[in-house]
């Protein structure tokens, strides 16, 4: 591969993205070199950072490919078998654009980030503009019905509200999320930690693309290249950067979602969790965010958005049991109301024996309880009328 290659200016292909993007020549020379550079190192290289901040992506690369950047040899092997003309045709094959900072659609959380990623691959309808406002659900992969229900539920509650939901694609509560924002009616985002010529996991295929068709898939690394534990645990920080709160379903006190949630709270986003049984292993991670941080405790979509959706539009009240008439009463009333009984009608004089009230007090209370409904008068006695009468 030339370094003219890099320079070279090509437009109006789903592997380039360029099409309709300002800076036209300057842009496409970019997305050309840092797509080049995903394809020889890892996520969050440091050094690789601070290259392009010194030099830019293009000049970065030139003094790569001229052996004045690297002299350690170590990526030698990757830069041999770069062939960026193959890649765009595999990039065009599979409409699969390719998107870096500058573009309209880069998330702007990922700038955030200690490594941001060299640039974004994306497939689907959707920009990636859909994450502005977004809601992260993780949480484990061998969930629990419980987990997977309330998954499900947040996910479709939340799209509903119009808030898009970002997760993974994992067996477990992140597929149970985005099947529930599909069936309140979407867009999702799946953040892969492969390529995206190749679903993963592979049953998830039809998912995915259910995803695609409505919303978008990505992933910051290239075409072809596989999923290894690195590249999941670099994954969950653009999980958590492309939201505005991360939501944990279930997680075991190892589980990588915990990963996500640590990410968030680095870079200050809410983070929440749902608690589950104290019993249950795949809460446990739920319950060590809850005790140990600053996590909040959800159970439902209104209450994730109370906590992440806009200020004051999406806030709910406190949660109050439901309004009856003794609920209502005033401590005579009510002492009063649990002395009647409810089969043997009880006297006067019986009443002021069990409730210690003079007859005026007593017969006020009656008289206000007669009129409420929640007592009926049999001659000179008084019963309760249950609640199925009411």
């Amino acid at each position: 591969m030339s370094v003219s290659r890099i320079r070279e200016v090509r437009g109006g292909s789903a592997g380039d993205g360029a099409g309709g993007v300002p800076g036209g020549a300057a842009l496409v020379s970019e997305r050309w070199a840092r797509m080049a550079w995903s394809r020889i190192v890892e996520p969050e290289t440091v050094s690789v950072r601070d290259w392009i901040a010194e030099h830019g992506a293009v000049e970065s690369m030139q003094r790569l490919l001229a052996g004045s950047l690297v002299r350690d040899g170590r990526y030698d092997q990757r830069i041999a078998a770069l062939d960026l003309d193959q890649a765009r045709r595999a990039l065009d094959r599979l409409q699969v654009r390719v998107v870096i900072p500058g573009d309209d659609e880069w998330p702007l959380g990922l700038d955030e980030l200690k490594v941001p990623p060299l640039c974004i691959y994306a497939r689907g309808l959707c920009e990636l503009s859909i994450t502005d406002g977004s809601v992260a659900i993780v949480g484990s992969r061998a969930a629990t019905h419980y987990g997977l229900n309330v998954a499900a539920d947040l996910g479709e509650g939340l799209a509903q509200r119009g808030v898009t939901v970002v997760s993974g694609a994992a067996f477990g509560i992140d597929a149970a999320a985005h099947r529930g924002a599909l069936a309140g009616g979407g867009p999702t985002i799946a953040v892969l930690a492969r390529g995206l010529d190749r679903a993963y996991p592979q049953a998830h295929e039809g998912l995915l693309r259910e995803i695609a068709d409505i919303g978008v898939v990505v992933s910051e690394l290239p075409l072809g290249w596989a999923p290894y534990r690195a590249r999941f645990i670099a994954r969950n920080r653009l999980i958590a950067a492309m939201s505005v709160g991360t939501v944990v379903v279930e997680a075991g006190l190892r589980s990588g979602s915990l990963n996500t949630a640590k990410y968030a709270r680095s870079l200050v986003r809410h983070v929440a969790a749902v608690p589950g049984p104290v019993t249950s292993v795949q809460s446990a991670g739920c319950h060590k965010l809850l005790r140990e941080t600053e996590a909040t405790l959800v159970t439902d979509a209104a209450e994730v958005l109370d906590v992440m959706g806009r200020l004051s539009l999406d806030a709910v009240g406190l949660a109050r049991a439901p309004v009856t008439p003794e609920s209502e009463l005033d401590p005579v009333a009510l002492g009063v109301w649990s002395a009647v009984p409810v089969r043997n009608p009880a006297d006067l004089a019986e009443l002021q024996r069990l409730t210690a009230l003079d007859p005026t007090t007593l017969l006020s209370a009656l008289g206000r309880l007669t009129m409420l409904g929640l007592v009926v008068r049999v001659g000179e006695r008084w019963r309760k009328v249950p609640a199925a009468r009411r």
